[in-house]
């Protein structure tokens, strides 16, 4: 019956598709504010409608909501067609709810747990990116993919995403010993969602500037070069800065709440606009600085941290939690539709298989033992985290920011797309099985 559901909400999208060029031509003869307005509100009202539907028939099957969206989206590829036509509106809807997803990464682990895996939070995040990275490069390339669109695509599915990991996670019971793994998964998706971001841009910087990297000498030559490295240490050193003062924000914001609590002033719903704002305005701090606001918004709220042992915030946090499931999400997912027409996904199905594999099987158990070498981490949690390696919201904003860049590589999104579904779908699932086989439940 679950299945059945599914089979409906497609039938509906794909009816929905089939009617949607005749709408949107009635649409475009309105004068030209009108005729944007109407197609933007369409756009917002289909991502609102099916993201509701997905969530609702995910319950029961195997499939995640995530994945359901992002096919969702892809299905009424013609539908969302005036997104493809306004990049630039695509890019800063991904952006802005991409910092607030961040943001709220930050705030899921404890500020005092982070700190006791702090270092091997930073090896897998930066370390393992960077294996994932060199080991993916050649992979795609021996795929037939062309150097730039190899370089572009290692760089953007080399981020970990907890969208189904939370969730799953949360129904595990580990034992004591093993309970920091689910606080390091969860802490290395937040911070290399940031150099993934980092990374993107700088190999986006050297396509346009016309470095050679035909190969991996050449690519490894170009990304450590003098110059690209100050480059980089500017987009950390400021991304962090920014994120101090987001926090400096976030405190402010904190000593209120705890002066309106003591006045007996405990909802007041006005105020879930700072906490909107503060990801925001940290991002473009960022900006201005030459830093990166992916990683600024993490740290303002890795370090304000206020949702462990305030209870006047937990009506915020879960407002906020709320809306990010109900509203970002799959708004993120269901931006692939309209840079991705299914008939490039049927045509990149096998291709997709091949790197998700190559991606899971080969390049992430080698970034996890690399990586964790010079830690205490044991075996058992080094095969755990071989399997925790879900693709997801941020890849898919690198992806779009990516594509309006270069929009002549036309594999980048679909094969983007397809290491989501199969990493989404498939991971997950696997994760009760695995951690059970490993002994580390109760």
């Amino acid at each position: 019956m679950n299945y059945l559901k599914v089979a409906l909400v497609f039938a509906l999208a794909f009816g929905v598709n089939l009617v949607a060029p005749g709408l949107l031509a009635h649409i475009s003869h309105l004068g030209e504010a009108e005729a944007a307005i109407a197609a933007t509100l369409w756009c917002l009202g289909l991502f609102l409608l099916f993201g509701w539907a997905c969530s609702k028939v995910a319950d029961g099957t195997l499939f995640p909501s995530f994945t359901l969206q992002l096919l969702i989206g892809i299905v009424l590829h013609d539908a969302l067609a005036p997104l493809s036509a306004q990049l630039v509106l695509s890019v800063v809807v991904c952006t802005a709810l991409a910092a607030i997803i961040l943001k709220s990464g930050g705030d899921e682990i404890a500020r005092q747990d982070f700190l006791k895996i702090a270092f091997p939070t930073l090896l897998i995040a930066t370390v393992g990116y960077l294996v994932t990275f060199f080991i993916m490069f050649p992979v795609l390339m021996w795929l037939g993919l062309d150097s730039k669109t190899a370089a572009l695509l290692a760089a953007i599915i080399g981020s970990t995403d907890p969208a189904a990991l939370i969730p799953t996670l949360k129904t595990l019971a580990f034992k004591p010993q093993y309970k920091q793994v689910s606080n390091l998964s969860v802490a290395e998706s937040a911070l290399n969602d940031a150099v993934g971001a980092i990374f993107t841009g700088a190999i986006a910087a050297m396509i346009l500037g016309g470095v050679n990297i035909d190969n991996v000498g050449a690519l490894a030559t170009g990304l450590f070069s003098g110059d690209n490295l100050r480059l980089l240490a500017a987009q950390f050193g400021f991304g962090v800065i920014a994120g101090v003062v987001g926090w400096l924000g976030m405190y402010a914001f904190e000593r209120y709440k705890s002066k309106s609590n003591a006045a007996g002033k405990l909802d007041e719903p006005y105020d879930f606009a700072l906490v909107l704002a503060v990801p925001l305005v940290t991002f473009v701090l960022a900006q201005m600085i030459h830093g990166n606001g992916f990683l600024a918004a993490f740290i303002a709220g890795l370090l304000a941290n206020f949702n462990h042992g305030t209870h006047y915030f937990h009506g915020l946090l879960h407002s906020l939690e709320v809306k990010l499931e109900s509203v970002a999400k799959p708004t993120i997912f269901m931006m692939v539709g309209p840079f991705v027409a299914l008939q490039q996904l049927a045509d990149t199905a096998l291709l997709g298989l091949l790197v998700s594999l190559a991606f899971i099987v080969l390049a992430r158990p080698v970034a996890v033992f690399v990586s964790l070498l010079p830690t205490s981490i044991s075996r058992q949690e080094k095969l755990f985290l071989c399997a925790v390696r879900e693709t997801g919201v941020i890849p898919v904003v690198l992806a779009v920011v990516t594509v309006a860049q270069f929009p002549e590589m036309t594999q980048l999104m679909p094969l983007t797309a397809w290491v989501v579904i199969w990493t989404l779908t498939l991971l997950p699932a696997l994760t009760p099985w695995w951690a059970k086989n490993l002994n580390m439940i109760e």
